[in-house]
């Protein structure tokens, strides 16, 4: 069975990544001056090394199983760009499409190209809970998109409230000053509304 992403980013990332695999407490004792080197505190300070390794390479296991996620979910996007292409007759003219069966017939068929596999229930199922959850990651990202947006945009009326009512949360000392926090405003709220519209 090939190595997996994951397989190889434990096996080079975290299994020779704990403390006590490329320094002991012996060799950390040695580090000390000779006349230091039977304090107690030595140990306590490996332990703490100990754990302070030990909440990295946690960091490091989070990170290895989120990088593996994004490349499935990479996996998936080619996967549906091949389908796509595969539908739209690859996006070519016609012309391109006899090329390509020239190519195949004279190559064999290229992992260049997509192909067509037939799914089994086995394979479905992985296949179905990994699109529900990158759909259920699509829509949080959306809301969170969403809340922040308006966000922005109570954070902006409010402003230009305090503006139409005298209540200047920005002192401004001249005239012109005060016109361009206003344009400035209106500028943010535009763009705010313009970024709504092409989502």
């Amino acid at each position: 069975m090939a190595p997996t992403e994951h397989s190889i980013l434990s096996t080079f990332l975290l299994n020779p990544a704990s403390l006590q695999t490329f320094m002991t407490l012996e060799q950390f004792t040695a580090l000390f001056p000779r006349t230091q080197r039977g304090n107690p505190q030595i140990k306590f300070l490996y332990r703490e090394l100990q754990y302070q390794r030990a909440l990295v390479i946690d960091q490091v296991k989070k990170e290895i199983t989120a990088e593996t996620k994004r490349g499935q979910k990479l996996q998936r996007e080619v996967a549906r760009a091949r389908r796509k292409a595969e539908q739209d007759n690859f996006g070519l003219d016609p012309d391109d499409g006899r090329e390509i069966d020239m190519e195949i017939e004279l190559f064999g068929q290229t992992s260049n190209l997509p192909t067509n596999k037939s799914h089994t229930l086995q394979s479905i199922l992985p296949e179905m809970a990994t699109a529900h959850a990158d759909l259920e990651a699509e829509i949080a990202a959306m809301e969170a998109e969403a809340e922040s947006t308006l966000t922005d945009m109570k954070t902006i009326v409010g402003d230009l409230s305090d503006l139409r009512y005298g209540k200047f949360s920005r002192t401004s000392s001249a005239g012109e000053g005060l016109s361009q926090d206003v344009l400035e405003g209106l500028k943010g709220l535009r763009e705010v509304c313009d970024g709504l519209e092409r989502n």
